[in-house]
Order: structure tokens, then C-alpha cells, then sequence
């Protein structure tokens, strides 16, 4: 059967899926919008300590006897993340000599994650467990989807669509790891380093970038809803 049958006009569950990969696109780049407003907004109110983000991060890793975890500054923009390989916390330009909230709150969620690898907190083990396997169903995944709709073989097509679901599930597990550490970023905020109205802004400041997470595991479930109506409708069809 010709591939052009999974057009938008001869498969009636195409539109559907369509519709639904569209609304989340515009999810995620509400998300991403309101991550940068954010950010801009608090990278320009200065903490009462004038710590910067380098600073802060340090007194964090050190109070937690992780003196061995490195602090470095990188390129780019909120490109900040933990490196549990090398044992890094990256810090951008604006996060690693900033002194703002944003700088504060940012440079706390990734000691976060390092804490979480110290205390072996089980979801990231979970996470980490999952990568390799999902990204290796996502590359087999979509080869056995495009040969099962040429094809007509829609056992294949399944196949492929199962594989792929471990990228699903890997976003899945990446939100309580995120969230839990910006939980702890914000507790260890509050207790020692902000005053209220100032603990305030840092939780907006990770609250919006947790959005991006939501946004993105929502885009990925759309995806995979897509592809699932678009097997249905040929399975149904033959």
C-alpha cells in the first residue's frame, strides 16, 4: 500500500493526532515563553547577600560534604546542569557570576541534583536506567513504524510504536527528579540564604522552568498518541 494513504485525507484518525501534536507544540513554547519572561524578569533583581550563583553553589556543596564536585562556567543561556560523570555543576555565564534571585535558584537546583546522586534518590537511578534502552527503542522504534506503514505491516508498525515508549517513559520519571530538586533547591533557599519576598521570586524562577519538563513529556505523549491513531486507523483499514 503506497505511503501517501497515511495522508491527512485518507487516514481519518491523521487529523486527530495532527491536531493534537499541534496543540502541544503551542504548549511547549508557552512553557518556554514563560521560562525566559521569568528568568529576565528575576536575572534582574540582586539578592540582599550579593552572593552569586559560583558562591552559593559552593557553600551548598560543601555544606553536603561534596567538596569534590567541581563548579565550572559554560556557554549559553540557562544552559546550567550537572555532570555526574566528571562530577560538575556547569553554571552559565549569567548564573555562575550573577547575583540575582534567578542566578540563586538555578545554581540550588542543580546542587539538588548532586545531592540526589549522593543520596541515591531512586527515580534518577530510575531515569538513568531507562536512557540507554530508550534511546535505542527510539531509533529501532521509528524505522520499524516507517517499514510497517510502507509496508502494510501493522504487527511491525506496533512494534515500533512500543519501542519508542521508553523515550515516554524516561520524561515521565525525569519530572519527579526535576521537581524534587527544586524542592530542595527552594528549602535550602529559604532556610539560609533568602528573606521571604526573595524566596518568592526563586520559587516562580523554578516553577517556570519545571513547566519546560511538563511541557515537553505532554509533547512527547501527543507524539505518540499520533502514531498510535495513525496504526489504528491503517490496521483498521486493511
Amino acid at each position: 500500500m503506497p505511503f501517501y494513504y497515511y495522508g491527512m485525507f485518507s487516514n481519518r484518525y491523521y487529523m486527530i493526532g495532527t491536531i493534537l501534536v499541534i496543540i502541544a507544540a503551542l504548549l511547549a513554547m508557552w512553557a518556554q515563553f514563560k521560562v525566559q519572561s521569568t528568568y529576565s524578569r528575576y536575572k534582574k533583581i540582586p539578592n540582599s547577600r550579593g552572593m552569586t550563583g559560583a558562591q552559593l553553589a559552593r557553600e551548598i556543596l560543601d555544606s553536603e560534604g561534596l567538596h569534590d564536585i567541581q563548579i565550572f562556567e559554560v556557554n549559553g543561556q540557562l544552559s546550567d546542569h550537572y555532570n555526574p560523570g566528571k562530577k560538575t555543576i556547569n553554571l552559565s555565564k549569567d548564573i555562575y557570576q550573577g547575583t540575582s534571585i534567578a542566578s540563586l535558584a538555578v545554581a540550588a537546583h542543580e546542587c539538588g541534583h548532586a545531592i540526589q546522586y549522593k543520596e541515591k534518590y531512586i527515580p534518577i537511578s530510575l531515569r538513568n536506567a531507562i536512557l540507554p534502552i530508550a534511546n535505542i527503542g527510539q531509533y529501532l522504534g521509528w524505522i520499524a513504524i516507517f517499514i510497517g506503514l510502507i509496508f502494510s505491516r501493522t504487527n511491525v508498525a506496533w512494534f515500533g510504536f512500543f519501542a519508542m515508549c521508553g523515550i515516554l517513559a524516561f520524561q515521565v520519571v525525569t519530572l519527579p527528579v526535576e521537581f524534587n530538586a527544586s524542592s530542595r533547591a527552594l528549602a535550602i533557599l529559604k532556610t539560609r540564604y533568602l528573606n521571604e519576598d526573595e524566596y518568592s521570586g526563586a520559587r516562580s524562577m523554578l516553577s517556570a522552568a519545571a513547566m519546560t519538563y511538563v511541557a515537553a513529556m505532554i509533547s512527547t505523549l501527543m507524539s505518540m498518541l499520533r502514531i498510535f491513531l495513525i496504526i489504528l486507523g491503517n490496521s483498521r483499514d486493511d
